[in-house]
């Protein structure tokens, strides 16, 4: 695996992910200096265990062009499934065998691997220029990375199986910026988080954690109005 600021694009001439920051648009040097840069610690409480316990996987955080200019690809998981019904999230999922070995390559192809599966885009449209420290999950026992790309050539998304997912959708960055769209979440149990209110979403818990690091690292947080909250119920 080449590391960020290699020559390659996002597949190499043997098919696999490569990790690059050429020809990246501007706006995206902050969040490509963020993968550089920043500690798990400052990313979040939960590391993955020293044993090396939990189920490898990857999400695929993936930055577009749209009609507001820059913006998140999202997908609704459906509300049927076991883990994290009905939370919107990242395309992503827990490495396969053929995805290759998860402290080098296995990250990037299963981020492509299930962003394909899950909303149909097309991996060759994609260009991944960072990795951010490994988080955990504890209530599902993910150890998960966080795979960053450039949507360089945009194809069109959409559900590909209702079993999994609910709707797929993006959300430009100014709404997520926009202080009048964040609140924090309070779980019954006493857990508080940030949160986004978007595109009809309630987006929390993991995904809205990462986005709230990336937003803050990266320059791009406004001030906004923590007590503003929004309780969970215990399905959640």
């Amino acid at each position: 695996m080449k590391h960020a600021g290699g020559t390659q694009d996002a597949s190499n001439t043997q098919g696999g992910p490569m990790l690059s920051k050429d020809g990246l648009p501007g706006w995206l040097g902050p969040v490509a200096r963020v993968a550089e840069t920043v500690e798990p610690l400052q990313l979040s409480r939960f590391l993955p265990p020293a044993d090396g316990a939990g189920r490898q996987s990857a999400v695929l955080i993936l930055f577009g062009e749209g009609p507001r200019g820059p913006e998140l690809l999202l997908m609704e998981r459906a509300g049927t499934l076991r883990s994290h019904a009905g939370q919107p999230s990242f395309p992503g999922g827990a490495l396969d065998p053929e995805d290759g070995d998860p402290a080098t390559d296995g990250p990037l192809n299963a981020a492509l691997r299930e962003a394909e599966e899950e909303t149909g885009l097309d991996p060759s449209g994609v260009q991944l220029f960072g990795v951010l420290p490994k988080l955990y999950i504890p209530v599902s026992r993910f150890v998960v990375t966080p795979v960053l790309g450039w949507w360089r050539r945009p194809t069109p998304v959409g559900v590909v199986d209702p079993g999994e997912t609910a709707r797929v959708f993006t959300v430009p960055v100014v709404d997520l910026t926009d202080p009048a769209n964040r609140a924090t979440t309070v779980h019954p149990s006493g857990h508080r988080g940030p949160a986004f209110l978007v595109e009809s979403a309630l987006v929390w818990g993991f995904t809205a954690g990462v986005i709230d690091k990336i937003l803050h690292f990266a320059g791009w947080e406004r001030p906004w109005d923590r007590e503003k909250q929004v309780p969970l119920d215990w399905r959640s």
